[in-house]
């Protein structure tokens, strides 16, 4: 039986061009407006963007989960400051990784990706205007890596067990399924709008438990899906609000050439790993990233108590996800 190959050696073509003209771009502006003090003055940000950047790009939590909570509780920087710079610099860090996903033809979901992402730009508007203004982003954070680590301990199991199926697409694709996305779409746009991330990680969940897309599949399709929200906000708090602030501006300008480069990297590294080493890096960042909520927010009894309730509810939930037949 005859195999047709596959080109081996792709060349992304998007991705370096865009790169080309980012970084001309950044550095005609620095050199004009003798900017580049703007390295010195952030250098924090840059090295929490250098780790953040990587991880947005192989894993679906975007870097605005680790660089939330770094500028907020370590480095004293307001939640909106760290909302818009999140929204800012995801949209050069996860554009490059989208591109260079397309560019190598890394497999992704594209029935996903749309639904998603339609849904997510409506919970995105929704969210800035009639959320965002009511919410807590310390006790939000602890409610959704609370949510995050329970998803993890069901995947881990689900991924323990012998005969687990995985397929690259959404199976037996019906119209229910479009509304489901659209719905968790939504709801993910609103967890964005807060943090300047959290779509990309809401909505895998539903695939890896429930539509039990393969790891490998359902990492890149995610990074997209974020890439075209993270634009959205952006423009939506530079153009339409009008509240993007000279602090996140600076701090943007500092980390654009560290994660052009790093978050494609990770995008790369982790098309390379074999599916169960993409899913127990996964389980590595949100155990990291629950015992570093903990530990930087030092919450009461009280809070600590929504975290247990939350972690529980949440294994109910994932549980009986990972159990429904479709």
């Amino acid at each position: 039986m005859s195999v047709s190959k596959q080109p081996q050696n792709k060349i992304p073509f998007l991705y370096i061009g865009f790169l080309v003209i980012v970084l001309s771009s950044l550095f005609y502006y620095l050199t004009t407006t003798d900017s580049f003090f703007v390295f010195k003055k952030h250098w924090a940000a840059v090295l929490t963007m250098i780790f953040g950047s990587f991880i947005a790009g192989s894993s679906p939590e975007g870097s605005a989960a680790i660089a939330y909570p770094v500028f907020t509780l370590l480095l004293k920087i307001s939640p909106s400051v760290a909302r818009n710079f999140a929204f800012a610099i995801q949209s050069i860090g996860m554009t490059s990784a989208s591109l260079l996903i397309i560019g190598l033809k890394i497999k992704v979901e594209w029935s996903y990706i749309k639904y998603v992402t339609f849904g997510g730009l409506f919970g995105l508007v929704f969210g800035t205007y009639y959320i965002v203004p009511l919410i807590s982003p310390p006790l939000a954070k602890l409610f959704f890596v609370s949510l995050w680590l329970s998803f993890g301990l069901i995947l881990w199991y689900e991924n323990n067990q012998p005969h687990r199926e995985v397929f690259d697409k959404i199976q037996n694709f019906i119209r229910s399924d479009m509304f489901r996305l659209i719905i968790f779409g939504f709801i993910g746009g609103v967890i964005s709008s807060i943090f300047g991330t959290g779509i990309n990680i809401f909505t895998f969940c539903l695939m890896t438990i429930y539509y039990r897309i393969d790891e490998k599949v359902a990492v890149p399709s995610s990074v997209i899906i974020m890439t075209i929200e993270t634009i959205f906000g952006f423009f939506i708090h530079g153009a339409v609000i009008g509240d993007f602030q000279q602090e996140a501006f600076e701090m943007w300008l500092a980390c654009i050439p560290f994660v052009a480069f790093f978050a494609p990297l990770g995008s790369f590294v982790v098309s390379k790993l074999p599916r169960k080493a993409v899913a127990t890096f996964l389980y590595v960042i949100l155990i990291v990233q629950f015992i570093g909520a903990i530990w930087v927010l030092k919450p009461p009894i009280q809070h600590l108590g929504l975290c247990l309730i939350t972690l529980l509810s949440g294994l109910s939930t994932f549980a009986y996800l990972a159990r429904l037949k479709r």
